[in-house]
């Protein structure tokens, strides 16, 4: 049995109320871990913490900064499959995804790392005999919220800006999925990372994930997780005056047109649909078809996605693990039935799976349903599962108004090979990213979120730097 505790002040810390919550290997339904049950005291010890360490942090030289944020990242690349196979344990994903997913976690560390020496400052010489300069300071303590999905790469995405902006951190990862979190505090201190400067907490979003938002002296959130969450933590935050960076849900449409290369189509929608069990905000969970390709489209991908294999994690051959937890695995069954109701024929999947010897994991089959509206609930609600649905269209105009018709816009996806539809869609798609004959290939140079309610604020790139720091305007005359 693993204990998960705080990490405060550069230490591991026992709870302040001495609870514990059940951490549980979904691949096999079972507890397997104690995780500390956080509280406001607890965020109180990691802000006191924090408050202390943040003048010698934030006058720290840039370098010795990057020096430090390098060594993390080298740290986790030195530990990598220890860390990969506990991510698997605690989420319930591929083991080879979970490598993947490791990886880009040292980026976020070595790319921010950089930003810290190359992040500079503005200015502007006016006609009056005067210059005006731009200071870019720290905020202080940040909160950083991280969700289940993607635990340490999104954990990583959120601390590694905050930290290289000379600010102090109290993070909060997933309590469905801690463990890598956890792990990375033990490579900060071997990093000579300053006691302080990171503190993570653990602990139920009602109370520990509360405690950090209303704190009066966390000036700043930057949170990933479900809009219904975003929309009271915005609701906390926003009349304190907080800076807010919010990465909430998705329902992101994927457009095929006739004119389309079919093949890798086919084969990254794939990857786009089922990748990590469907649980990544930027999966296409509407797959929209023009008509005249839809029955072609729709038997390889069907082709495509009976050679999945469900089951165990740490099998090479596994496509799609387990899924993260038991309400989670409920939600997506009742979506599947709701569906149904709704009119959908399900082509493939549609009910739990029992791979020989993970009989009380929580498997999902690969799940593919046709014949709904574009506006039923199944279409226009996040699943956050191995479930998409197809839908045909005849013009540029018809899918436009379907795919924009969500209340949420994180991501699209594009197939064609007119350049100039390409740039049309782009353009009229309400979307914080559109990929075109591609799917999730990322350049951490550019700003990453979405509109309406997928969220608020950018992340990545100098779009991190930005938020993490405050913009002072400095006029000398001459």
């Amino acid at each position: 049995m693993i204990t998960i505790n705080h990490f405060i002040n550069g230490t591991y810390t026992e709870p302040a109320g001495g609870e514990y919550l059940d951490g549980f290997n979904p691949a096999i339904g079972a507890v397997y871990s104690k995780i500390a049950k956080g509280n406001a005291a607890d965020v109180q010890k990691a802000v006191d913490a924090a408050k202390t360490a943040f003048p010698a942090w934030k006058a720290m030289p840039a370098e010795d900064r990057f020096c430090i944020l390098n060594a993390i990242a080298e740290g986790i690349e030195a530990n990598l499959d220890e860390l990969a196979a506990a991510e698997s344990r605690d989420q319930g994903k591929p083991f080879w995804l979970s490598k993947t997913e490791m990886q880009r976690a040292s980026q976020n560390f070595r790319f921010f790392a950089t930003a810290a020496v190359h992040f500079a400052s503005e200015s502007h010489q006016t006609d009056t005999r005067a210059i005006n300069y731009t200071l870019r300071q720290p905020v202080g303590i940040v909160g950083c919220i991280s969700p289940w999905n993607l635990p340490l790469y999104l954990f990583t995405w959120k601390i590694a800006p905050a930290l290289a902006a000379g600010n102090c951190v109290v993070a909060k990862p997933s309590e469905f999925t801690p463990h890598t979190a956890h792990m990375l505090c033990e490579i900060a201190n071997k990093a000579s990372l300053p006691p302080g400067v990171l503190n993570v907490v653990h602990g139920l979003g009602s109370a520990c994930g509360q405690a950090i938002v209303e704190h009066p002296e966390i000036k700043a959130i930057s949170f990933t997780g479900g809009t219904a969450t975003g929309k009271h933590i915005a609701s906390v935050a926003a009349p304190m005056f907080k800076k807010l960076s919010l990465e909430l849900g998705g329902k992101n449409p994927n457009i095929i047109f006739d004119d389309a290369d079919l093949n890798e189509a086919v084969k990254t929608s794939v990857r786009s649909s089922f990748l990590n069990q469907g649980e990544i905000c930027l999966c296409g969970s509407r797959v929209f078809v023009h008509t005249r390709v839809y029955d072609a489209f729709k038997t390889a991908l069907l082709q495509e996605v009976a050679k999945m294999q469900v089951g165990d994690p740490f099998d090479e051959k596994t496509h799609v693990g387990a899924i993260v937890s038991k309400p989670q695995f409920e939600k997506v069954l009742s979506y599947i039935e709701l569906a149904k109701q709704e009119g959908g024929t399900v082509l493939c999947g549609g009910h739990a799976v029992k791979p020989n010897g993970f009989e009380n994991g929580w498997y999902i089959a690969p799940t593919i349903i046709e014949g709904l509206d574009a506006n039923c609930r199944t279409n226009t609600e996040e699943i956050f599962g191995p479930v998409i649905t197809l839908l045909s269209f005849e013009t540029e105009e018809e899918v436009l108004n379907m795919a924009n018709g969500t209340a949420y816009g994180l991501a699209a996806t594009l197939w064609t090979r007119d350049l100039k539809r390409a740039h049309r869609m782009a353009e009229a798609l309400q979307s914080g990213i559109v990929w075109v004959n591609c799917w999730l290939l990322r350049d951490l140079r550019t700003p990453f979120g979405g509109v309406k309610q997928s969220g608020v604020g950018r992340e990545g790139g100098w779009e991190a730097m930005r938020f993490f720091t405050e913009p002072k305007n400095v006029c000398i005359a001459y």
